[in-house]
């Protein structure tokens, strides 16, 4: 009997602490993107702090990954999970733009395109949970964000030459607001339909 429930324990413990782990990388998004915001800011007063915060940044983008992975690998799935994965992607992608438009080195409208779709579609996803409908992923929106992160990334690190007219990271700033667009595009295309009056 001690057996069975300390081997209940563990796998209790077992399933506590997986579930506790894509938690944790999706908090460490949040958490990280004052810090990389932080480090722009107060460049001046900071030795190479465009490349600390580029570095920082790509870790925190390399958890949006790991989390969905591991939630996958482990199946399994809680409110809180679902919650914190849905927001922390957005959080980055949002406070890294914006202190990049501050130092000059992203649109204000490419900006408000990447921050306007991820509303439209809160919004949508919002709307299709009321009436107990799934907006599921798309490929549009992973790869939206993965050139969204890349962008972000590249422009911490900009360097001093161009590739034709534009820095390399605002050729792929430009592709993300493509893909940007394609994305909220296609959600509203499959899921649009919880919108239409009954």
């Amino acid at each position: 009997m001690s057996v069975g429930r300390c081997g209940y324990r563990v796998s209790r413990a077992t399933t506590i602490a997986s579930m506790n782990v894509p938690n944790a990388l999706a908090t460490t998004r949040i958490v990280l993107t004052p810090v990389v915001m932080a480090l722009v800011l107060f460049r001046s007063r900071i030795d190479n702090a465009y490349a600390i915060a580029a570095l920082v940044f790509f870790i925190a983008a390399l958890t949006d990954f790991a989390d969905g992975y591991l939630a996958r690998r482990w199946q399994i799935t809680s409110t809180l999970g679902a919650f914190l994965d849905s927001v922390a992607d957005k959080i980055l992608m949002t406070g890294s733009i914006l202190v990049l438009v501050e130092v000059d080195r992203a649109w204000s409208w490419a900006a408000f395109v990447l921050i306007g779709r991820e509303f439209l579609v809160m919004g949508l996803r919002g709307v299709a949970a009321l009436s107990q409908a799934k907006v599921p992923p798309s490929f549009w929106g992973k790869l939206k964000t993965n050139l969204q992160f890349l962008a972000i990334g590249l422009a911490l690190i900009r360097g001093n030459t161009k590739l034709g007219l534009m820095f390399l990271d605002e050729w792929v700033l430009s592709a993300a607001v493509i893909a940007t667009i394609a994305s909220g595009w296609d959600y509203f295309r499959h899921s649009g339909v919880v919108l239409r009056p009954d």
